[in-house]
């Protein structure tokens, strides 16, 4: 586990001090995922996301710090007690509620499945017979695939880092990756992706869930409701807004 250096200087706000934990140690994956989070040259982590949950900690008036976690091994560690959150685009499910709590969602984007402009995959399971399919491992994504996907397709291939398989799809080892819509954007516009493109948003309820929030152990239902209102206020004050505008020009809360 790999422990990022920034520490926050929290501004109080919200809450009383007397509430506030020592240090609340925020944990998301290790590896890459922009525009919600990547580590810049010095280690730390920013994006999108980051931003979000250093506002959350500023109306908790918590101290956090965060913490890179292998994604597969990132309930492990909160179950632990090697972090006390993730805050780490981690979908609300009832499969994973079966182990750990979560607060009330803070964004909702839609999966999708991206493929060489020129491939005729059009997301239906009928249209991937034969082919490879990408996915990151130990997520909703590979929830849907192994459900909708896995029995038509030729194979699935699984992946530690989200990045990995987009590398494969353009280096034309895999024939599609199933992933979130909006992390394929920097793929995309990118020179390397710019042969590939989203073919079909795909939706399950009971698989993808209600959206992203921040995961808990059960039985904190005091820090479960910090998030809640932390996140009602960010949402009423505009600092939701104001670091949403920054990175995308829609509404990334969803329905």
């Amino acid at each position: 586990m790999k422990k990022i250096l920034t520490t926050l200087a929290i501004a109080a706000v919200g809450f009383s001090a007397s509430t506030a934990m020592a240090e609340v140690r925020l944990g998301l994956d290790s590896a890459p995922y922009p525009p919600f989070y990547e580590a810049d040259t010095n280690g730390d982590f920013i994006g999108w996301e980051t931003e979000i949950g250093d506002a959350l900690c500023a109306a908790m008036n918590e101290e956090c710090v965060w913490v890179g976690v292998a994604w597969d091994g990132i309930i492990p560690a909160l179950l632990a007690k090697k972090i006390d959150a993730i805050v780490g685009s981690m979908s609300i499910t009832a499969e994973r509620m079966k182990t750990i709590d979560f607060s009330d969602k803070y964004y909702n984007t839609p999966a999708a499945i991206i493929a060489p402009k020129s491939s005729d995959i059009d997301g239906s399971p009928e249209s991937v017979k034969g082919k490879i399919i990408g996915v990151q491992v130990s997520t909703t994504h590979q929830n849907y695939v192994e459900a909708t996907y896995e029995s038509m397709a030729d194979s699935v291939k699984t992946y530690q880092d989200f990045n990995e398989h987009n590398q494969d799809l353009f280096a034309g080892r895999i024939d599609a990756v199933v992933g979130d819509s909006l992390a394929f954007k920097d793929f995309l516009e990118s020179d390397e992706g710019a042969n590939f493109e989203i073919k079909a948003s795909l939706s399950n309820e009971e698989i993808f869930g209600l959206g992203v929030g921040a995961g808990i152990r059960k039985g904190e239902d005091e820090l479960r409701e910090k998030f809640n209102a932390a996140i009602q206020q960010i949402r009423a004050d505009g600092t939701y807004d104001a670091i949403s505008k920054k990175y995308f020009d829609f509404d990334i809360y969803g329905e």
